[in-house]
């Protein structure tokens, strides 16, 4: 007992402390969700006194459209997430696989691109989604639809990359056997190649859809109606006030809107740890 003490005792504080350092922001956000006061300013770590109003704030307040919030976020997301992987999957295939002209170029812009960050494009995507507002209002700025097209643009690089990875490891004789069966590229694509990457795709669409749901910046430029803003960016106003700020509702819209990814992680949680895995080793 004294030697495992001795050997092991310290493994299994440092384990503790560091799930109390990850969970202790999380306890004091649930916390703060049920204090009516709507402040940070807790006085124990244990609650005197339990309130639901800033839940029902959310919900009855005509001013807050909170699952209009959650709705356009849920759209927004997902139809980011499932472009990403349609078009991601195709062109990583067509990189991987086919031969064209400018193959070697493409791929390499695709990575000079992505060493710069994104945050300098602002101002020049405003300003063409704006130019693009005064022909196309339907997707220029403003829009949901000229938002998932900013998005689209931003995730193509990595999500190409990555998927490119993985079809590099699928070995090549499997579709030089599909084409001596006569298969073309296409019913390569779809029987071989799809049906592979299943656990790597899952996982492209699951970051594409948590970085869509949880983004910001970009939606706070781009979505200026309030009814048609993501939950991120409408929560902003409670906390964005110079004399007053609401964190109460704040923390509390935060755990709900933090349901669906818990709800869409899990689900796809077999496939994330094989997608992580994949094309790792090869043999």
């Amino acid at each position: 007992m004294t030697k495992w003490l001795r050997e092991n005792l310290w493994r299994h504080t440092f384990a503790i402390i560091m799930c109390v350092f990850a969970l202790f922001p999380l306890y004091l956000v649930v916390l703060s969700s049920f204090n009516p006061t709507g402040s940070l300013n807790l006085t124990s770590f244990v609650p005197r006194e339990i309130s639901f109003e800033n839940y029902k704030m959310l919900f009855s307040s005509p001013k807050i459209p909170f699952l209009s919030w959650v709705k356009n976020s849920l759209i927004i997301a997902s139809v980011v997430a499932i472009s990403s992987v349609v078009i991601g999957a195709a062109s990583a295939f067509a990189f991987s696989r086919l031969k064209f002209k400018g193959k070697k170029f493409g791929i390499q812009l695709l990575l000079l691109v992505q060493m710069f960050p994104s945050i300098l494009a602002l101002s020049a995507v405003y300003v063409i989604m704006e130019r693009v507002y005064s022909f196309a209002p339907g997707i220029g700025l403003g829009t949901q639809a000229g938002l998932i097209l900013v998005y689209l643009g931003g995730s193509m690089g990595v999500n190409i990359w990555l998927l490119k990875g993985f079809v590099d490891s699928i070995p090549a004789e499997l579709d030089e056997a599909a084409k001596i069966d006569g298969a073309s590229p296409v019913q390569t694509y779809w029987l071989i190649f799809i049906p592979l990457a299943t656990p790597v795709l899952a996982v492209v669409c699951l970051l594409s859809f948590i970085g869509t749901f949880n983004e910001f910046i970009v939606a706070r430029l781009f979505l200026v109606e309030m009814s048609g803003r993501t939950v991120a960016v409408g929560l902003q106003q409670f906390i964005g006030g110079q004399y007053a700020s609401n964190w109460g509702a704040f923390a509390a819209g935060s755990i709900l809107a933090s349901i669906p990814i818990v709800i869409i992680f899990l689900s796809l949680q077999k496939y994330i740890v094989n997608g992580l895995t994949a094309g790792s080793v090869k043999g």
